[in-house]
This record gives C-alpha cells, sequence and structure tokens, in this order.
C-alpha cells in the first residue's frame, strides 16, 4: 500500500466506505460506474489513465468478509467483479500476469467452468484466465495422455469422464470442474459487496 494512503488513512479514520461506484470486468479492465451506469446495469467507463490504474493496483485487497476494494487515500472503494478478484493473462517470459501486474505466482490448482471459463488458484490468489489467452491455455490441456479433442473436451464439461491435465511448465496440473455460481463461496470472496 502506497504510504500516502497510510497517512490519509491515520489522519482520516472514519471515512464512509464507497459502494458500486468501481468494477473489475472479466478481463482484468478497471471500471468506473457512475450514477448513470448504476441505475442501467451497465459495466461503466474502461479506465485508461496509466496513473490512476496503477494506483488503483498498488492499493488493492480485501476485508474479512471477502469483499475487494481499492483504498483510495482514507476511503475504502469497493469492488463489483464480473468474475474473480484477479484476472490472470498469459505472458512468455513471465508465465500467468495478474492486472495488477503481479507475474509468476505458483499455480497449483486449475478449474473450467460450465462455460468453459478457466480459474486457477495459487499463493493464495484465484483468477479468471481472460478469455482471449484461451485458445493458448487450451493447448496445454491433454486427456489421458494425449492433446485434449474438441469433441473430448465439451464432453468433459458436460460431465464426461476422463482426465483432464494442465501442463504447466514442469507440474501436471489435474483440472477440476466448478459451477461458476458457486465459485464466491468455494473461493471465499464477494462479487457484489454491500455494506
Amino acid at each position: 500500500m502506497d504510504d500516502i494512503v497510510k497517512q490519509a488513512m491515520a489522519k482520516w479514520p472514519n471515512v464512509p466506505h464507497c459502494y458500486g461506484w468501481l468494477a473489475l470486468d472479466a478481463r482484468g479492465a478497471w471500471r468506473m460506474r457512475d450514477e448513470a451506469a448504476q441505475r442501467a446495469g451497465v459495466p461503466g467507463d474502461r479506465l485508461t489513465n496509466a496513473a490512476l490504474v496503477g494506483f488503483i493496483n498498488r492499493n488493492y485487497t480485501h476485508d474479512e468478509r471477502g469483499c475487494w476494494y481499492f483504498q483510495n487515500g482514507p476511503q475504502r472503494v469497493y469492488v463489483n467483479l464480473e468474475a474473480t478478484p484477479f484476472i490472470a493473462r498469459t505472458d512468455p517470459v513471465a508465465g500467468l500476469v495478474l492486472q495488477t501486474g503481479q507475474a509468476g505466482f505458483v499455480l497449483d490448482r486449475a478449474y473450467l467452468t460450465e462455460h468453459g471459463a478457466a480459474i486457477v488458484q495459487g499463493d493464495g490468489v484465484v483468477a479468471q484466465l481472460d478469455d482471449r489467452d484461451m485458445a493458448q491455455w487450451l493447448a496445454k490441456l491433454e486427456m489421458d495422455g494425449a492433446p485434449v479433442s474438441d469433441e473430448a473436451l465439451m464432453a468433459w464439461l458436460e460431465g464426461g469422464a476422463g482426465e483432464l491435465v494442465l501442463n504447466h511448465g514442469s507440474k501436471r496440473i489435474v483440472v477440476e470442474r466448478i459451477q461458476s455460481g458457486q465459485m464466491p463461496e468455494h473461493f471465499g470472496y464477494v462479487q457484489v459487496p454491500s455494506s
């Protein structure tokens, strides 16, 4: 957390929290949700200012309830999550990189939802893979010792048999099924925080 944020928290300890104004979309973009966006139930405008995005990334954390927020000076700005608290992208050098810029976390578990979204977990992080990187991720999957075919993968997603494995560096990680609606409870996070 930035020192200036810590100083502001100490100076003004009782600033009310903010809900509904910031969101993280499933591609790792921060979105500002003004009153019109909130009323319309739309994602909001994508934040593109590099300094602001960097500030949010450095000061992004969670509370004891599993609600994620950005500490904006003395104020907590709670984040609506379209998917998971983090979104991962693939990088040819760094491996998986989170939307916050954290790279190279150790992957322990992998999941696929009923919709085919890839979820990765490790180092205390749960992240959905950006859908634009799915082709690279799918190429690392095998079933019963051979590259998985589209047909076999679709059958597996629908509850079919077979062991689906992700080849991640020197690790072979068995891929588990998870229902998207069960992810917040399973991983311990809140998608839409409220007071």
